[in-house]
């Protein structure tokens, strides 16, 4: 058994589908996934800068392509674990086959509008607040009106809401931690994304999903998801409630897949994995070149799964 993961907003980087589009077959994928999504991902992904690639409607978009782009060859190798840090999610499914790439990459274009569209409705943004006592750092959160919206593991938990109450915050943090402001639009993950979340329910309705494949970890609470109608509420839902990655990497170490692929842009998510459960293998990948790897390794971990049988 295998797993994959893919990255969400704040992987990106300038010219990261450069080396992916040289190849034919990906860049004609690429420009009918532009097609669907009403965007140019050829040149979000190859000539835009951070600045253009940084906003919201054209990251997300971006990081679901980029992430699918290695999926025809993962696919063959068999089902697998699929996990997605929040706008990842969509990518994760098309992985474990409950959307197509066409479609998540499509509903990751609304999904990316409509977020930016409600990241204008007040002056809101996040934080990351490393350290501390969790209880502590919740509390804190909860004092000054603000949301604890993403949990990447211990000591690194990442507070959303209004932006003079994430000063207030950094100016007077839990004993113990550092609060590091994040560049970002708005404040993901939280009630202030409720115009979001309806535009994107709208979208997602009239979407085919399918029973997922192998087995889907949700960001809700890092549990197995096999229903479809599930499945979608669940993506719908995420756009306003916490991403529980650390409860997803609890998941993917007890069921200790043989190989863990880091989709691309693969460093963040393969580092935080690392930190939290070193045990676990995990291989990073950020080239095409660097799938012929991952489908060698992952026939190297199934072979080493495979119960031995005694001779006659």
């Amino acid at each position: 058994m295998f797993a994959i993961m893919a990255p969400g907003q704040g992987s990106q980087t300038p010219g990261m589908m450069a080396g992916w589009l040289r190849d034919p077959v990906h860049a004609e994928r690429v420009r009918a996934w532009s097609e669907a999504a009403d965007c140019d991902l050829v040149h979000l992904g190859t000539r835009a800068s951070a600045a253009e690639i940084a906003r919201t409607e054209n990251t997300q978009p971006l990081l679901v392509a980029q992430g699918l782009l290695a999926h025809e060859a993962l696919a063959a190798a068999g089902t697998a674990v699929a996990a997605g840090h929040s706008v990842g999610e969509l990518t994760a499914a098309a992985y474990a086959g409950v959307l197509t790439p066409v479609d998540a990459v499509r509903l990751a274009a609304v999904r990316g509008r409509a977020m930016a569209a409600a990241c204008a409705e007040a002056p809101t943004s996040m934080a990351a607040v490393v350290g501390g006592d969790e209880a502590r750092v919740l509390e804190r959160i909860a004092e000054l009106g603000l949301y604890a919206a993403t949990f990447n593991g211990p000591g690194q938990i990442v507070a959303a809401g209004l932006a003079e109450d994430l000063q207030r915050l950094a100016a007077a943090p839990p004993h113990g931690s550092t609060v590091k402001p994040l560049r970002v639009a708005g404040a993901f993950h939280t009630p202030y994304m409720e115009s979001a979340r309806q535009a994107f329910a709208a979208a997602a309705a009239a979407t085919d999903f399918a029973a997922p494949r192998g087995s889907l970890l949700s960001n809700a609470d890092g549990e197995v998801v096999a229903d479809p109608g599930t499945v979608r509420r669940r993506l719908v839902d995420q756009v306003v409630r916490p991403v529980r990655w650390d409860l997803c990497l609890h998941t993917l170490a007890r069921l200790e897949p043989g190989l863990t692929v880091s989709l691309p842009p693969a460093r963040t998510l393969a580092n935080i994995l690392k930190r939290r459960h070193p045990e676990l293998d995990v291989l990073p990948v950020n080239t095409a070149r660097d799938i012929g790897k991952a489908l060698v390794r992952i026939g190297e971990s199934t072979r080493k799964e495979e119960p031995a049988h005694a001779g006659v």
